[in-house]
């Protein structure tokens, strides 16, 4: 038996003080499980990806121009550089907006669990980006070790190389905080994404200092110090997106599921708990043990309750399956067909 989402739960307890705590509840914490609500849950954690992306967007657009106008009055080379490749790279906004839009997208007989994982493409191609960014400054910087040049007007190529790591730095901050609280991975990667614009801005005015100081090398020197700030970005941006293609989870995620399924009524013991991302939301599959003498209305109802106490208890789960089974469980004679390395870790003991 499987507990699914219902325009209606019946969360009829056995004591009626019970009943009053859970709709003291829902007055406090005010929510739906109908499909409909599910559906604009997503829809509005999109949205607030798109906001953050054409915000994000419009504050490098503008760091951009500001550069562009002072590479025009001081002729920096090294400034130029850096300003073409916050405009390229404020492009990767482009592929995650597209990801989003097709997040909203209904799921169907070919896409059954939806176009969340749209997301997860898209991280990979920021972090391809940012392994480019990272090939590009270290090119950069060892072409200007070995024909080095000077660098003329370097209070104006300052001024800009700040506007540029600020703008940044403000981008990578509300992307990444943004991606946390909407669980999309992809946007945390594109804000440190930003965060290495940022370092690459960041040598330009360090390079312009040693210049200042009559260093010549100050530049370039400190253009291989920024790739190596490049690659720990790129080290946790690819970590990133890798966990969540491999469906990877907080294991207190999964703590907090084995608990809080004990904790329902009826439920005597936990089996597995698999839970996996798809796109900025989580789902869950749950096996749980119960009285072998109760109907199936009776074990239907118990799944319901498990699955309504897991999409309160972890947060961003939109769905739960659940199945009941009983202490003697027939399906027991289907584990050895699974192979050692995929059989699912034991429950957590209480």
């Amino acid at each position: 038996m499987e507990g699914k989402q219902h325009a209606h739960h019946d969360h009829g307890g056995p004591t009626r003080t019970k009943r009053l705590r859970h709709r003291l509840a829902h007055l406090l914490t005010p929510h739906s499980h109908e499909a409909g609500a599910t559906v604009d849950t997503a829809m509005e954690t999109s949205r607030e990806g798109m906001r953050t992306l054409w915000i994000s967007l419009v504050v490098l657009g503008v760091t951009t121009v500001v550069q562009a106008v002072i590479v025009a009055l001081s002729g920096s080379v090294a400034l130029l550089g850096d300003t073409v490749h916050n405009a390229a790279d404020a492009l990767t906004a482009v592929p995650l907006g597209i990801a989003f839009l097709l997040g909203r997208r209904a799921a169907d007989r070919r896409y059954t669990y939806g176009y969340g994982r749209a997301e997860d493409l898209a991280g990979v191609l920021i972090v391809a980006t940012i392994a480019a960014s990272a090939v590009l400054a270290a090119w950069t910087a060892v072409d200007r070790l070995l024909h080095p040049r000077d660098i003329t007007h370097l209070w104006a190529v300052s001024g800009a190389a700040l506007a540029g790591f600020a703008g940044n730095e403000w981008v990578a901050r509300y992307r990444i905080r943004t991606g946390r609280r909407i669980g999309s991975a992809a946007l945390v990667a594109d804000g440190l994404h930003a965060r290495t614009d940022g370092f690459t801005s960041l040598a330009v005015l360090l390079g312009a200092g040693g210049a200042a100081l009559g260093w010549r090398a100050a530049d370039p020197v400190v253009g291989l110090l920024i790739t190596l700030a490049i690659l720990m970005v790129l080290k946790d941006a690819a970590r990133e997106v890798y966990r969540r293609l491999m469906d990877s989870v907080d294991p207190e995620l999964v703590a907090t599921a084995h608990a809080t399924l004990r904790g329902v009524d009826g439920v005597l013991g936990t089996g597995q708990v698999r839970m996996r991302w798809i796109g900025h939301t989580l789902r869950a599959e749950a096996d749980i043990v119960v009285d072998a003498r109760l109907t199936v209305v009776e074990a239907h109802r118990i799944a319901v309750a498990a699955e309504h106490a897991l999409i309160h208890a972890v947060p961003r789960l939109t769905a739960a399956t659940v199945h009941t089974a009983v202490e003697d469980d027939p399906h027991a004679t289907l584990h050895h067909h699974a192979p050692p390395a995929r059989r699912p870790a034991p429950a957590p003991t209480a």
